[in-house]
C-alpha cells in the first residue's frame, strides 16, 4: 500500500470526492513549468509551489495538489505552439484523414476541438472543408490559429462554454481533445461540457499520456503542475460514466512516452465496446493499476534515476566536458529541478520554438538559445529533454556526432548514446 503522509492537505479527489492520503510521488517544490523568465527578470526571486502526486483511495485517479490555478499556465503569452513539433503536426493530420473516413465528415458537420493550440490539427478539417471551432485559453495561440483559418474562441472548456455553443443551434459531429484531459482540475465540469456539446450520434475523441506507461517507463518528468491528473482506464470510466457517456474503443500511442487514443459516445448510443478496450482494461488490471499497493514504490524508483543521472553528469563534469541540453519542454523543467541540475551542469540549452528563445528556464535560470548556437558551440555532450522525441531530435542534430559529441538521455534510464 502507498505510504501515507501524516502532513498531506486536506484535500479532496478531483474525480470522485473522496479524501486524499496516498502520496504517489513528492517532487519536491518546483516553478510553473512553462512561467519562463525574461532577461529583466532573471534576478527577481520567483515562487515554487509543492508538486507532489497523489493516488485516490476510491477511484484509483493520481493527481496533484491544487496549489496553481489555469490562469498562471494558460495565457497570452503560452510559450507552446504544437506546430513546432514536425512529428506532431503529422501526426494530427494523419488523425484528421482517419476520422473524416471513420465518422463521414463532411461540409454539413460540425468538429469542435478543446485545447486547440494553434490550429495545428483543424486546419486540415479546414483544407478539407468540413466546419470546425477551435476552443483554446492561450489568446495568443488563438490568434496563430485565426491565421491559419482556423476560428477560435479563447476560453476555458467546462459545462458553461459547452452551452453557450450549443445555443447557437449546433451540436459537434466529433470533438477532440488531445492533451488537456490531463490538464483539467475540475474534472467533472469539464466532461460535463462534452456530455452537452456532443450531438445524440456524435463521437468524442481524447488523447492522453498512459499512467501505465508513466510507471512502467519511470516517466516521472511528465508530472507537473500544468499537469493535474495522470490517467488510466480504471479511473476514466466511472468519471464518463457520471456524466451520461461511455468509453468505446481506445489505440494506443507512442507519442509523449505512450499515450492512448480514447473515444467516447453517449451512453445510450447503440455503438458496441471494442474488443481492444476490454483487452487494456484487463492489461492495467493486470499490471496492478486497480490496487494502491502497486502504486507504492515509485517514489523510490524516482529518487533512484535522480542519483544516476547527477552521478554520470558529476563524472562528465570531473572530466572537463562541456554539456548542453537540447530542448525547453515542460517535462525537462521538472526533471532539471527535481534533480538540482543548473548552470553548474549545463551551458545552455537550445530549442526550435523562437517564442522560448532568449529566454532562462524556470527555476534553474539555464538560457535557452536558438539550435544554431549549439552547432556552432560544439559541446561534448547534449542532455535530451523532450526523451519522447529523441529519434527525431537525433537526426535534425546529426552533426553533434560527426564533431565526435554524444547525446545523454535521461528517461526511463539515463544512458549516454
Amino acid at each position: 500500500m502507498a505510504a501515507s503522509d501524516d502532513n498531506a492537505p486536506e484535500q479532496a479527489c478531483r474525480s470522485c470526492g473522496a479524501p486524499l492520503a496516498e502520496v504517489f510521488v513528492d517532487l519536491g517544490a518546483s516553478p510553473v513549468s512553462n512561467a519562463f523568465v525574461r532577461y529583466e527578470s532573471r534576478n527577481r526571486p520567483e515562487p515554487f509551489y509543492p508538486l507532489r502526486a497523489f493516488v485516490c483511495g476510491k477511484c484509483l485517479l493520481v493527481q496533484i495538489e491544487d496549489v496553481v490555478a489555469p490562469e498562471s499556465h494558460f495565457h497570452a503569452d503560452y510559450a507552446y505552439f504544437s506546430s513546432v513539433t514536425a512529428g506532431w503536426v503529422e501526426h494530427a493530420r494523419r488523425f484528421v484523414e482517419q476520422a473524416v473516413d471513420r465518422h463521414r465528415l463532411g461540409p454539413e458537420s460540425f468538429v469542435v476541438e478543446v485545447a486547440s493550440n494553434d490550429g495545428y490539427l483543424l486546419k486540415h478539417f479546414v483544407a478539407r472543408g468540413v466546419p470546425c471551432l477551435g476552443i483554446d485559453p492561450a489568446a495568443n495561440c488563438a490568434e496563430a490559429a485565426a491565421r491559419s483559418g482556423v476560428p477560435t474562441e479563447v476560453a476555458f472548456f467546462g459545462r458553461a462554454t459547452a452551452e453557450r455553443i450549443a445555443a447557437r443551434g449546433r451540436l459537434a459531429d466529433l470533438t477532440v481533445a488531445n492533451n488537456v484531459l490531463a490538464h483539467v482540475p475540475d474534472l467533472n465540469d469539464f466532461v460535463a461540457g462534452f456530455a452537452r456539446l456532443l450531438a445524440p450520434s456524435g463521437a468524442a475523441s481524447f488523447e492522453f499520456p498512459h499512467l501505465l506507461r508513466l510507471i512502467e517507463g519511470n516517466q516521472f518528468d511528465t508530472i507537473y503542475h500544468e499537469h493535474y491528473s495522470y490517467l488510466s482506464l480504471i479511473a476514466l470510466e466511472p468519471l464518463f460514466r457520471r456524466h451520461g457517456l461511455a468509453l468505446r474503443d481506445v489505440e494506443e500511442l507512442a507519442t509523449h512516452g505512450g499515450s492512448l487514443r480514447l473515444m467516447v459516445r453517449h451512453a445510450a448510443h447503440p455503438d458496441p465496446t471494442t474488443d481492444r478496450l476490454a483487452q487494456l482494461m484487463d492489461r492495467e488490471r493486470t499490471a496492478g493499476l486497480d490496487r494502491l499497493e502497486t502504486y507504492a514504490g515509485f517514489r523510490e524508483q524516482v529518487r533512484a534515476t535522480k542519483r544516476k543521472l547527477l552521478s554520470l553528469l558529476i563524472d562528465l563534469k570531473r572530466s572537463g566536458k562541456r554539456i548542453a541540453g537540447y530542448g525547453a519542454p515542460a517535462k525537462g523543467n521538472t526533471l532539471l529541478n527535481y534533480c538540482g541540475i543548473g548552470t553548474d551542469f549545463l551551458d545552455y540549452t537550445v530549442d526550435r520554438s523562437p517564442a522560448k528563445q532568449g529566454l532562462f528556464l524556470p527555476g534553474t535560470r539555464i538560457p535557452v538559445l536558438a539550435p544554431e548556437h549549439l552547432l556552432a558551440d560544439r559541446p561534448d555532450y547534449v542532455l535530451i529533454l523532450p526523451w519522447n522525441i529523441r529519434d527525431e531530435v537525433m537526426a535534425q542534430m546529426a552533426e553533434v556526432t560527426a564533431w565526435g559529441g554524444r547525446f545523454i538521455v535521461p528517461i526511463p534510464e539515463p544512458m549516454v548514446v
